[in-house]
């Protein structure tokens, strides 16, 4: 059998490569790969601010949010971070990029879960802080990145008019990028977004094996 034979043999019916496949096979299929990968980019020359939604019921939105706070960080651009909800505590990801001094501007507003507080009238004061000090952020051209962290909880909770954020995210400069996050998104949210990623719960050890919070992993 040559190599032509044996290469179409370990490709299955979906066009992946099967274990046997010869190395002179392999290289030619990942040149083919690659000049598919190369024209890709070569017709993905714009650029634009984007909206970047987390949502979901999975753990990782606000992790997520943070890795693009320390890739932009890391390109010398600058960052604002505004929390929503969460504020009871400090999170080691505030302690840690305090490192980047000016470069990032980091308000955590709330005074933690809604359960703790049990005070509606103050909690949607300060969400309503929150937004005010997100709508600067928004709108200026200093910063690179806008975090709003748990956002969508706050809409959800009726806290902060839907509306109101939409309007706001279309008054951003063209090339800042917007991060939100939290469960609950609305479709309205959702389909606003240039991109979506939704956490979906599998296992977590809280729910499921009794373990507590541990810092590090939830703060």
């Amino acid at each position: 059998m040559n190599d032509i034979d044996k290469n179409a043999s370990t490709i299955g019916m979906g066009g992946h490569l099967g274990p046997t496949t010869s190395e002179e096979g392999y290289r030619q299929k990942m040149k083919q790969r690659q000049q598919v990968q190369r024209k890709r980019l070569e017709e993905r020359r714009k650029e634009k601010g984007l909206v970047i939604l987390f949502f979901g019921n999975g753990k990782g939105k606000t992790t997520a949010a943070l890795g693009m706070a320390l890739r932009t960080l890391g390109h010398g651009d600058r960052v604002a971070i505004v929390q929503y909800i969460k504020g009871g505590w400090e999170p080691g990801e505030a302690k840690a990029l305090r490192l980047f001094g000016e470069s990032l501007n980091w308000h955590a507003l709330g005074e933690g879960f809604t359960w703790e507080t049990q005070d509606r009238v103050r909690d949607k004061k300060l969400v309503a802080n929150a937004w005010q000090q997100s709508l600067i952020y928004l709108q200026n051209k200093t910063h690179k990145l806008v975090i709003l962290d748990e956002i969508n909880v706050a809409i959800k909770l009726g806290y902060l008019a839907l509306e109101d954020v939409i309007e706001g995210l279309y008054s951003k400069p063209s090339m800042k990028h917007v991060v939100l996050t939290g469960r609950g998104a609305p479709k309205e949210l959702i389909d606003q977004a240039d991109l979506v990623t939704e956490m979906k719960l599998v296992h977590h050890p809280f729910r499921e094996q009794g373990i507590k919070a541990q810092t590090g992993i939830e703060f």
